[in-house]
């Protein structure tokens, strides 16, 4: 198994260790510790019986009789941290770390962020499979996922489409169900590495909606596919020289990432099922690379 899949599998791994470390505890708790008491309390008997030895020796002795073995003691120390983790991880908050740029300028690389897994329903862990209904994700909304392609790998992207939306994105402009964007220009952006670039930056506002987004003069508006979409539903969207426009299925999302034209998103490989979904992102925790990125984003 690939390092991506083991990573991909946490909540997997997880699991089996919770319940490994569950049954040991579970194991010692109502039959090894009963067990050893029972032993000590005859052995102790018979210290009394034939021993005028002292209180320290008595105790040394009973502490060793009802000592745990080191595999149990290990295990059953591991449990409840297991335990919380899991609980935390599978139905509250979950971190994540940006690995790439097509969220700038909202997200860095190097982001630490936090996802709440309960914003959308509860869903059980491993099965992914969602047994309360809380709100259905929204536009604007920045939100990990499965990938369609490759469901062990996690992506975040913005909701730019819900289900029954049409989503239309010509000219490096978007408009979803007849309401243009409005565009308000901002100071370039600025690409810190080993060769600097810049980026046009705009605010992009959409139903009272708000969030900087970027473009890349030298990149053309059209969406090239090199053959026919390959991706299910992919009937419901055209694609030509200016742009691609996607009538969204339901139960499906349309997701795009802030830098337009570096963003490999719903254009290319499809739409985002309701059963894919992990969370809402909502906080920077930390990026080590810069301090001042901790807090919340839009």
């Amino acid at each position: 198994m690939s390092l991506q899949s083991l990573i991909g599998n946490f909540s997997l791994i997880l699991f089996v260790l919770l319940i490994v470390t569950g049954l040991i505890w579970a194991f010692d708790r109502f039959v090894l510790a009963p067990k050893r008491k029972l032993n000590a309390i005859t052995v102790l008997r018979e210290f009394d019986q034939k021993t005028n030895a002292n209180s320290s020796a008595r105790a040394s002795l009973e502490a060793s009789l009802l000592r745990q073995p080191a595999w149990v003691e290990y295990s059953g120390s591991f449990f409840p941290v297991i335990a919380l983790v899991f609980v935390l991880r599978s139905f509250l908050f979950e971190p994540f770390k940006i690995p790439s740029g097509s969220m700038l300028p909202t997200l860095y690389v190097g982001d630490f962020i936090l996802v709440n897994k309960f914003t959308y329903g509860i869903r059980l862990p491993i099965i992914d499979k969602k047994i309360v209904a809380i709100n259905d994700p929204q536009r604007g909304d920045v939100m990990v996922f499965k990938f369609p392609k490759d469901p062990t790998q996690n992506y975040i992207k913005r909701i730019v489409g819900i289900p029954g939306d049409t989503v239309v994105y010509k000219n490096k402009q978007l408009t979803v169900n007849g309401v243009a964007s409005e565009y308000e220009s901002q100071a370039d952006f600025l690409h810190e590495g080993s060769q600097l670039s810049y980026s046009k930056q705009f605010n992009e506002k959409s139903n009272n909606l708000a969030h900087k987004v970027l473009n890349d003069d030298d990149r053309q508006p059209g969406i090239y596919m090199f053959g026919e979409a390959d991706f299910p539903y992919a009937n419901q969207c055209q694609y030509n020289a200016e742009g691609v426009t996607c009538k969204v299925p339901v139960g499906h999302y349309f997701m795009m990432g802030d830098n337009r034209d570096n963003s490999q998103d719903s254009r290319y490989w499809g739409f985002v099922p309701d059963q894919n979904i992990v969370g809402k992102a909502f906080f920077i925790w930390m990026n080590f690379s810069d301090l001042k990125r901790i807090g919340g984003f839009q």
